[in-house]
């Protein structure tokens, strides 16, 4: 999905640039400029942003396995 019309960027390049530790929608606007034009971009960038860092801060779920019994 296009997030920025302006600049031709879309969700995974936001998706991305936060993995890759960008955390603001100003960082974004620095390295994609996201939110450079018109603006109407930012809350919609913003919440990816703080979704994925969320996302990010879930611990694994443990996987549990059982012991093996001898036969």
């Amino acid at each position: 999905m296009y997030v920025c019309i302006c600049q031709a960027i879309t969700e995974r390049q936001i998706e991305r640039a936060v993995d890759a530790g960008i955390d603001s929608v100003e960082g974004l606007r620095d390295t994609l400029g996201v939110a450079s034009c018109c603006g109407s971009c930012a809350t919609t960038a913003e919440e990816i942003v703080a979704e994925r860092k969320a996302s990010r801060a879930l611990p694994s779920p443990k996987i549990y396995r059982p012991a093996t019994q001898p036969v």
